[in-house]
């Protein structure tokens, strides 16, 4: 009996120090070691494709030997319900999902850091010394070449408007865009693209009408376009498209002449970090690779522009700040996503 006894007790003790489970869902995980005899590991959680971040990886590792890093890569919701609901010990946390980093840091959950590297940052490029730009990253239209063929490309959304009313049977079941009832950067394309122009809900309407195809991510998105599963997707991140260098040949990206939203990657500290000084270095990083070094093989994203509306007019940078909270008031969102639902999910 004693010993069943110490059992219990010994059973009890080992599940009070076991590592917490935790509920979100990782969707892939990569370690980076390091050579060094007692390395110090940083913990990354991000919503990048691990093989279009990892040159950021290598490049901060080459620096820094001693180093080495664990990558989870997450769904933007699951990045919030990580740090905001399970406060999971991460160092960094980068997301394609401004308006969702932008929360995290209004509600409490990132830390300050200050730099050199931060100061040299646009306003627009950081949001209260806690979350901090690096990338610059339209939102585009990825048509299938094969599909379009014999057909004008469209060039705006009122062109995709009219092939894909002209041509309902070639199109129906092969357009493709974000869920956006569980995808933060889905949310924040389409919301975006809302308060810019009355188009996206005539658009919205003309796509739901030909059985559209919902997805998570743009790399699906791309994968069934470029397999001809799909014939258009519609608000795909132009970076990865741009990267699948497997699949240029039987697509196109365009970019919308009307207006092309671009969006910031971010990255933030949060408070849950267990080594916030290497987290904050592994920031300046990014900064110096993105704003700074122009000569960089490291840099996998396209190369940032301090002015981009001088450049091209087209072009609606998403600019960090309070406005990016509008649309995640949970009133403003049911109706929105009420809206949307009315728009797209059509018999």
């Amino acid at each position: 009996m004693r010993l069943n006894i110490v059992s219990l007790v010994l059973a009890a003790a080992a599940v009070c120090v076991a590592p917490l489970a935790h509920s979100f869902e990782i969707e892939h995980r990569q370690n980076f070691a390091s050579k060094a005899a007692q390395p110090v590991t940083l913990r990354i959680l991000s919503t990048a494709d691990i093989d279009l971040f990892a040159p950021l990886i290598l490049s901060f590792q080459a620096e820094n030997p001693k180093v080495a890093v664990t990558y989870h890569a997450v769904s933007s919701t699951e990045l919030m319900r990580a740090l905001q609901d399970e406060q999971a010990p991460y160092d960094i946390a980068v997301s394609s999902a401004m308006d969702l980093q932008t929360k995290l840091a209004n509600d409490g959950f990132a830390l300050a850091h200050r730099s050199t590297e931060t100061n040299l940052l646009p306003e627009w490029g950081k949001w209260r010394d806690h979350v901090f730009a690096f990338t610059q990253e339209p939102a585009a239209i990825v048509l299938s070449a094969k599909a379009f063929a014999n057909l004008p490309v469209p060039q705006t959304r009122q062109d995709l408007i009219s092939v894909l009313r002209d041509h309902p049977d070639l199109f129906r079941g092969r357009v493709g865009t974000y869920d956006v009832r569980s995808s933060g950067l889905g949310y924040l394309f389409a919301t975006q693209d809302a308060r810019t122009s009355e188009t996206f809900w005539r658009l919205a309407e003309v796509m739901g009408h030909l059985d559209i195809q919902l997805y998570c991510c743009s790399g699906a998105m791309i994968d069934d376009v470029s397999s001809g599963k799909i014939a258009v997707a519609y608000n795909v991140l132009g970076s990865y498209a741009m990267a699948r260098r497997d699949a240029k040949a039987n697509i196109h990206i365009i970019t919308p002449q009307d207006f092309t939203t671009v969006m910031l990657r971010t990255a933030l500290i949060p408070t849950t970090a267990q080594r916030p000084a290497l987290a904050g270095q592994f920031i300046d990083h990014l900064i110096r690779a993105a704003w700074l070094d122009e000569t960089t093989d490291n840099y996998p994203f396209p190369d940032i522009n301090r002015d981009p509306l001088a450049s091209n007019t087209s072009l609606r940078p998403i600019r960090m700040g309070p406005g990016l909270l509008v649309y995640l008031d949970k009133l403003k969102k049911r109706q929105f996503l009420n809206e949307w639902e009315n728009a797209i999910l059509q018999p």
